[in-house]
């Protein structure tokens, strides 16, 4: 769980937490007794093996909105409420050694106005973290493959090993069948031989 003492009321740098989700439940909870809310904006993978290894949390009002063509034809549709007004406020973890997620950037401020009674009704955002259950889900088989792979290389290696031994037996019993049918051949000429009178 998230730390919840009276001096973990506002993130700071260096601040941890269990998990990738208690953090961003800690800032959505902070950002509604404040007056905002949040959403995801940036993931950083692990060029090793692709797993999560940062998050980027921001309020729901930073950057811009694309304009988009209103005229379509003959209709003309009224333009949206701006919802997104540039503002700056964010939240970075990164996740550290002992699976830790520790906060290593925070903007507090907003160029906007902050109203908690304004916030809508809280939804529930497991959606966002179902990626993690994928990628934890993904490292766990890429393990497994790695496992089984190095396990078939080790049977093919004792398979080849078993049929050099088969193959040079089969050598090995194939010189004694010759030896034996020369020695045979060499006694029945012997016989013949013998058996003719001089």
């Amino acid at each position: 769980m998230f730390p919840l003492t009276s001096e973990s009321t506002e993130p700071y740098i260096g601040m941890e937490f269990d998990s990738a989700e208690d953090a961003r439940e800690f800032y959505e909870m902070y950002g509604r007794r404040v007056g905002f809310t949040i959403r995801n904006n940036r993931t950083r993978r692990s060029l090793k093996d692709n797993s999560i290894i940062g998050r980027e949390y921001v309020c729901s009002k930073e950057g811009f909105r694309a304009g988009k063509c209103t005229n379509r034809g003959s209709r003309v549709l009224l333009p949206r409420p701006a919802t997104r007004e540039g503002c700056n406020a964010m939240l970075r973890i990164a996740a550290k050694d002992g699976g830790k997620w520790v906060i290593y950037g925070f903007v507090k401020e907003h160029n906007h106005e902050l109203n908690p009674s304004k916030i809508p009704p809280r939804r529930s955002h497991r959606i966002a973290f179902s990626e993690d259950v994928k990628d934890l889900k993904i490292r766990e088989l890429s393990t497994e493959l790695h496992h089984e792979k190095k396990k078939s290389a080790a049977y093919q290696e004792q398979l080849c090993m078993v049929l050099k031994f088969i193959e040079e037996h089969t050598q090995r019993m194939s010189l004694k069948v010759q030896v034996v049918t020369n020695n045979m051949q060499e006694l029945e000429s012997e016989e013949r031989e013998s058996s003719y009178p001089d």
